[in-house]
């Protein structure tokens, strides 16, 4: 009973702190978003982004994550990375809200599945807050557990991420009829911009502080 009762924590506790990590406002995420209101290559994009998360959990929860821990220069040169990609990128989101156009059905999208991967991976392993949650964070408190607690814990927290991204991207059709009308993607564009700015100064200034 004791040990049914430990596993059942570990799988709960690594299924709220993953979730609780990744259902956030963030680049990644908004990424997301923009595709499934797209519905261009929604199921390539949430599972690119919830098996990323799973490697790096996987990572974490096997002992990566108290080793990065002692080594900060290495996240500082990610966070450097991170920074400039987000800034380009909120440039051309930016750039897209002054010429928005209304939504476009399914199996009318003009992008190239080779630059939505690319864009995806970038927007997963340039964010260094990916590394933070997943591998220190995750990867720390996993210490906590042993043995087939500690792969429940790993294994539930991963869980978390493919429920999160498939329900975001695929849910994101709901808000369709909002988003056939050009000034809503002036909107969402506006507000990605911004979040990609925020969060490159966040980045920036959590390295020279």
């Amino acid at each position: 009973m004791d040990e049914t009762h430990n596993l059942f924590l570990a799988a709960l506790n690594g299924f709220l702190l993953g979730a609780s990590l990744i259902i956030a406002i963030g680049p990644q995420n908004a990424f997301v978003l923009r595709q499934g209101l797209k519905r261009s290559y929604v199921f390539s994009v949430s599972l690119i982004c919830a098996l990323s998360d799973a490697l790096l959990i996987t990572i974490g929860v096997a002992g990566l994550g108290t080793l990065v821990q002692q080594s900060p220069q290495a996240l500082d040169i990610v966070a450097i990375g991170g920074a400039i990609f987000l800034v380009v990128y909120g440039l051309i989101a930016f750039k897209r809200a002054l010429h928005p156009s209304a939504i476009r059905m399914q199996g009318e999208s003009t992008d190239k599945f080779s630059v939505v991967i690319a864009t995806c991976l970038a927007f997963t392993f340039l964010n260094p807050h990916v590394y933070l949650d997943t591998v220190v964070l995750l990867g720390s408190l996993s210490a906590h557990y042993s043995g087939t607690a500690r792969i429940v814990y790993g294994a539930s927290a991963a869980l978390a991420s493919f429920v999160w991204f498939f329900s975001l991207g695929y849910g994101a059709r709901l808000l369709t009829p909002v988003f056939e009308k050009p000034q809503a993607w002036r909107i969402l564009d506006i507000s990605i911009g911004l979040v990609m700015w925020l969060i490159a100064a966040r980045l920036v200034f959590g390295v020279f502080t």
